[in-house]
């Protein structure tokens, strides 16, 4: 997979996240620790999904724990502050990304049965290839959450 776009989505996210002055959002949401956390979270859960296919399973990737606010809060508690924790989704990612340029064509169209919730709004609840569920991080997901976080400025 070529995940050029993805890592470019990656870079501008970490501009932001590392923006001094990020406070709390004005309709009651998540914070830059919780984005942060999030994102952690989604990439990991694609990770593992990722690895599963190449190993020959058949995994399922379903993100209600990635938006989970204990599960966000000890991940957020694991870490050293803000920069900590940036520098763990950081290293997160980058994982993810050299897993995904390794996947061969066979692998990436692999459909993984996928359930994605925003909030309480089912997004999407049916197989999707491998290659939509990464190139989705690049296409949607990391983009709204570097909105998301520009928001928080």
């Amino acid at each position: 997979m070529d995940t050029t776009a993805l890592r470019s989505a990656y870079s501008k996210f970490f501009e932001e996240a590392e923006e001094p002055g990020l406070g709390e959002a004005a309709d009651g949401g998540w914070n830059a620790d919780q984005v942060l956390a999030h994102v952690l979270s989604v990439d990991a859960a694609t990770a593992a999904v990722a690895l599963g296919v190449v190993s020959g399973a058949r995994p399922v990737f379903d993100n209600r724990i990635c938006l989970d606010s204990w599960n966000l809060d000890r991940i957020i508690a694991e870490h050293d502050g803000r920069s900590g924790l940036i520098a763990r989704v950081r290293g997160q990612a980058a994982f993810l990304c050299d897993i995904a340029d390794q996947l061969t064509e066979e692998a990436a169209a692999v459909l993984v049965p996928a359930f994605l919730m925003s909030g309480d709004e089912l997004l999407l609840d049916q197989p999707v290839s491998l290659a939509g569920l990464v190139n989705g991080l690049a296409g949607n997901h990391v983009p709204v959450h570097t909105r998301q976080l520009t928001c928080l400025r």
